[in-house]
């Protein structure tokens, strides 16, 4: 179902502040030294009390009927592939000796996701079977013949001098940037790495300075190995946002602790500007007249790789709770989280990941902008994709069709996502 709200903002009112407080910080500019300052100065999740019952809203009469929050996690349960604590050790010696395969910094990004069940019902990298469908039809056919969608493939590429390495080994030993042991491939098949293929079908451009493609694939190996992930920890990066980086299972927890009957995510890569507060709001407005109770925003910022003139992920957050802390948006009724994929700006094929990614979480309201997950095309002086596709093909997409889309239309807000 797609439902369509308009904000009408004059170029103008772009600049304004939206600052509530004493201080003159400008959400629009953010050309401040910011103090960092957690949104949440303890766990919001140690208190945690699971509401079965969870208040379901109907919609005003006339209106189509509304799907319920925390719908099912795509396969029906959420993968969680972090090994027991009573079997760590048993697991770590096992990884300690077999062939070893070296995890890059997105390599490890992609194994964050998968280990948390940001792609269920994905669980590891992908087999060719996998890879072939989620490259050729951006979706997944389960045994029981249900479809999820699964529009980038999520793959791990080695080189030949590995692939020698491994040999006739059924299990792989995974380390990270850091030479740290991170956990086990198993059951693992090698299958040819066919770069212009991907790359085409992905982007549908092979246009050189592609940023993720000039960061994870032409470097990479010309072999790709799929298998069944099992990681010994959970992923932290230690960067001081960790305390952001809610799992998809803390999240539905933290929905459920709120009474959420209506979960709205809202995804930027860049610090939030009024247009984009007065989107939220508004969003929350409508639901709210649509007859739900108590509607909870989402505001999930990417956090895995951008290309280098993005806004760096310290100072987006840094803002984002900057944005809480000023009352622009209420934190009693919004929760900030990290989400930790890597970025391909690959417009309408990457956008259904994004989507797809939210469902897991537990959102049932996606709100999607102008050339989601977009880019200006690398060597022409026009848009890679056409800024009105990403939301269009969300509408279609096979494997997303329980999640409601809100596309929306603002002024001079261009693309954010």
């Amino acid at each position: 179902m797609s439902l369509t709200i308009k904000l009408h903002v004059t170029t103008s009112y772009l600049n304004l502040n939206l600052n509530t407080s004493k201080n003159t910080t400008k959400v629009a500019n953010f050309k401040v030294k910011l103090r960092t300052k957690p949104i949440y100065h303890c766990d919001p999740l140690l208190s945690v009390v699971s509401n079965n019952s969870a208040m379901h809203a109907s919609a005003q009469p006339g209106q189509p009927a509304i799907r319920s929050s925390l719908i099912d996690p795509d396969g029906g349960a959420l993968v969680d592939l972090v090994v027991p604590e009573s079997k760590k050790a048993s697991k770590a010696l096992e990884a300690e000796s077999l062939p070893k395969v070296n995890l890059t910094k997105v390599d490890l990004e992609w194994v964050h996701v998968i280990s948390e069940g940001w792609a269920s019902p994905l669980r590891g990298f992908m087999r060719e079977d996998q890879y072939l469908q989620s490259l050729h039809f951006n979706s997944l056919r389960s045994q029981d013949g249900s479809v999820v969608n699964m529009s980038l493939p999520i793959v791990l590429a080695i080189d030949d001098e590995t692939k020698e390495r491994i040999g006739s080994s059924p299990n792989v030993g995974l380390l990270g940037p850091n030479g740290d042991l991170i956990g086990i491939l198993s059951s693992i098949e090698i299958y040819k790495h066919n770069k212009e293929e991907r790359i085409a079908r992905t982007w549908g451009s092979t246009a050189p300075g592609l940023p993720y493609v000039e960061e994870a694939i032409t470097p990479a190996g010309n072999w790709l190995i799929g298998g069944d992930l099992e990681v010994l920890e959970h992923i932290k990066y230690n960067d001081g946002l960790d305390h952001y980086r809610l799992s998809p299972q803390q999240l539905r927890k933290e929905f459920d602790r709120r009474q959420a009957d209506a979960v709205f995510a809202f995804q930027l890569r860049n610090p939030v500007h009024n247009g984009h507060a007065l989107l939220m709001n508004d969003t929350r407005r409508r639901l709210l007249e649509m007859g739900y109770k108590n509607p909870i925003l989402l505001l999930h910022p990417l956090g895995g790789f951008t290309k280098p003139d993005d806004v760096p992920l310290d100072v987006r957050m840094e803002q984002h709770s900057k944005v809480l802390e000023d009352g622009v948006l209420d934190p009693e009724t919004t929760i900030v989280g990290i989400f930790p994929s890597p970025m391909h700006y690959a417009g309408p094929t990457e956008v259904q990941w994004h989507a797809k990614a939210r469902i897991n979480a537990g959102a049932n309201f996606y709100i999607v902008g102008r050339d989601p997950a977009g880019m200006g095309h690398p060597t022409e002086e026009r848009d890679l994709y056409d800024p009105d596709h990403g939301k269009k093909v969300l509408s279609m997409a096979p494997g997303l069709e329980k999640l409601n889309i809100l596309p929306f239309r603002v002024g001079e807000i261009t693309r954010c996502f």
